[in-house]
């Protein structure tokens, strides 16, 4: 019971924090790209910090190092709603915030889609077919030209921590527009964040930067061995 309060008391705060900060939007574009960017860093750092005093889950980064500096492609696989927000804080100022790949459904909610036009973020209809791969390149040209990392899920929608879903080849098309880097991630958030669970179990997600892939892959070279990197389970 204590645990299923508490979670109920974490969506009251993330979903009224949300609102209110989007509310504010307007504000804060007039000021900047920057005020945009700490913006959004401190909607992220609310947020994950209410759901390590509220629900008592905190999180671990494990090879770090392995994230360089500049614009990378980091291929992330996707458990939890705690992947679409963790990398507004790992991607660090100096460097801007990254530009998620994200399910064009999403970006037509009248409040996220606030949020999605003032971060440049790259919304692709699933099944929009060779439209939407030309929209996720011309995203992709962009990010490069801004200097910004770009976030994207090959699994295409969130899966369970046990079993990796199909990758789809989007990530091999963006690899190859861009020239930039691939870095695997892994993670088991979805064992603390679960998909569509309300109750949050307590623990320590672990997001594991693994090492880069070279630029240049082909796709038959690029897609099994990123399979094969994000395949095993993180440590802990």
């Amino acid at each position: 019971m204590r645990r299923f309060l508490r979670s109920a008391l974490f969506n009251l705060f993330f979903y009224g924090l949300t609102v209110v900060m989007v509310l504010a939007l307007p504000v804060v574009t007039r000021c900047g790209g920057a005020a945009m960017q700490a913006y959004i860093r401190t909607w992220a750092r609310l947020v994950l910090g209410g759901l390590r005093r509220i629900c008592g889950i905190s999180w671990r980064v494990v090879g770090a190092g392995n994230l360089p500096a500049g614009p990378v492609l980091i291929a992330s696989r996707h458990q939890s709603a705690f992947d679409t927000i963790v990398w507004f804080l790992l991607v660090a100022p100096p460097a801007p915030t990254p530009a998620y790949v994200l399910k064009r459904e999403l970006a037509l909610i009248p409040l996220v889609s606030r949020f999605c036009k003032g971060l440049g973020l790259i919304a692709v209809d699933r099944d929009g077919g060779s439209n939407a791969i030309r929209a996720l390149l011309r995203g992709g040209d962009a990010a490069v030209r801004a200097g910004r990392a770009i976030v994207i899920f090959p699994e295409g929608t969130r899966g369970p921590p046990d079993r990796m879903l199909p990758l789809q080849p989007g990530v091999a098309a963006l690899a190859q527009r861009t020239g930039l880097p691939v870095i695997p991630v892994a993670t088991d958030s979805g064992r603390r964040w679960g998909r569509r669970a309300f109750v949050k179990n307590p623990g320590t997600i672990t997001v594991e930067i693994r090492e880069a892939l070279p630029a240049g892959l082909p796709r038959e070279a690029l897609m099994p061995a990123l399979a094969a990197a994000l395949a095993p389970p993180p440590h802990g």
